[in-house]
């Protein structure tokens, strides 16, 4: 009954200020047309994490794991013509049809597909002084969640938004007894997070077509 709600406010919601026109349609259905996994973000997420872009006034973000790219158009659409998006995607399938996804957008001129495993992608774009970057968003393998929150600080300045997708776990990010590498992963990244004097920061529960989750927020001090 309450995932039934979840989806019904949800649609209510995406009705009212996340809808999605046809090149986010295409990238949503280009992710069953390639039978991946359904987990990208939702549109209300999409339309939060473009909210939350404007707010900081972002002229350069960071995302780490592209999957199709849903969530980078929705990030990259709050730049202005002369703003920057890199995003980092292991696969190369999934980096193809992100890049074919985000040139149908008319993103491509503003994004960048940087394909390779992000823990050697991280170091180099350090390296080169691409930093800092006003938001960083993390939505990739949980397990090293943590190292990809450190190379964020790195990549980060005072006033850095960096947002982290998927550290609740349906809630399961509470069973101190799981074995579950992702949940182990969102929970050794949730302790460091609540351990670090190097941001100000919270975590939210989300509902909705994507069910329970969470989204940690954390503003570079």
């Amino acid at each position: 009954m309450a995932s039934e709600i979840f989806e019904h406010v949800d649609d209510y919601i995406r009705g009212l200020v996340g809808a999605e026109d046809d090149a986010l349609k295409a990238a949503d259905s280009s992710i069953k047309e390639a039978n991946l996994p359904p987990i990208s973000v939702s549109a209300n997420q999409g339309k939060f994490l473009q909210v939350l872009a404007k707010t900081c006034q972002a002229k350069k973000i960071l995302e780490i794991g592209t999957l199709v790219g849903y969530s980078t158009i929705w990030m990259a659409r709050a730049l202005p013509r002369d703003g920057k998006l890199i995003t980092l995607e292991f696969e190369p399938l999934h980096a193809s049809i992100a890049k074919k996804n985000i040139e149908r957008a008319g993103l491509g001129q503003i994004v960048e597909v940087r394909i390779g495993k992000a823990l050697d992608l991280l170091p180099m774009i350090v390296a080169n002084n691409e930093g800092p970057f006003d938001m960083i968003f993390i939505d990739a393998d949980k397990p090293p969640y943590t190292e990809y929150f450190q190379w964020a600080l790195k990549l980060s300045r005072p006033g850095t938004l960096i947002v982290a997708d998927n550290v609740v776990r349906d809630g399961k990010v509470t069973d101190t007894n799981s074995t579950d590498e992702m949940i182990l992963g969102a929970r050794r990244f949730n302790d460091f997070l609540s351990a670090s004097s190097a941001v100000t920061a919270t975590i939210i529960q989300t509902v909705g077509s994507k069910m329970h989750d969470g989204m940690a927020l954390a503003v570079v001090n």
